[in-house]
């Protein structure tokens, strides 16, 4: 990234820095001070990037929406009020974008997979041969056929259903805080995490 760019980290200034608490951090850089602004990035750069890739499976779309998080932060920080925190207010940006990017691709995938074809419409996954079965031992068997049933289940939620999955298991996030990121109740988060644990269940079937 060239110089100048908003999210450049200058390790030298930020172990220099002073330890301030967030609040003052973000006072400051609201006030233009770009050193405030790159300790911001530098503190939760690796959350979004966590976030951003357990959501999209992809460390290319991961990257680009942790670029476009963060310069959003930076153009929007002098409307950020502390009606909520600062990582509620982070994590919807991020949220929001990830949701957007899973909506297109869901969208894509229904167009890709569906076919007109001179005896009507064709589902191209129906023709795609079963994997030849390897003569891995039984136990790794089992633990990619999990892993796969797993991912498929993912890709088949919902955005908001993924989501809410992720922020809850892999984020370690309670259920008000997640309805906060999605502007929605903690009662509505907990429906759909319940909605997408029973598709997870009801896939993985008798490995629970």
């Amino acid at each position: 990234m060239a110089m100048g760019d908003p999210l450049v980290s200058v390790a030298g200034v930020l172990e220099r820095a002073p330890v301030q608490d967030e609040a003052s951090l973000i006072r400051a850089a609201q006030r233009g001070e770009q050193a405030a602004f790159e300790r911001l990035v530098y503190s939760y750069d690796q959350q979004v990037l966590r976030l951003a890739y357990n959501l999209l499976k992809s460390h290319e779309d991961a990257r680009d929406i942790y670029q476009e998080a963060f310069l959003r932060v930076h153009k929007n920080l002098g409307n950020f009020r502390f009606d909520c925190s600062f990582h509620t207010w982070l994590y919807r940006i991020v949220t929001n974008l990830c949701l957007d990017l899973l909506r297109k691709r869901r969208v894509r995938k229904e167009e890709a997979v569906h076919v007109e074809t001179e005896d009507g419409t064709m589902d191209r996954l129906a023709t795609v041969a079963e994997p030849a079965a390897e003569s891995d031992p039984q136990r790794k068997l089992l633990s990619t056929e999990v892993r796969d049933r797993i991912n498929r289940v993912l890709g088949e939620l919902t955005p908001r259903e993924r989501a809410v999955f992720e922020m809850r298991h892999h984020q370690g996030m309670r259920l008000r805080a997640i309805g906060e990121v999605l502007g929605t109740s903690e009662e509505a988060a907990k429906n759909c995490l319940f909605r997408a644990t029973q598709k997870m269940r009801a896939a993985l079937g008798e490995f629970v």
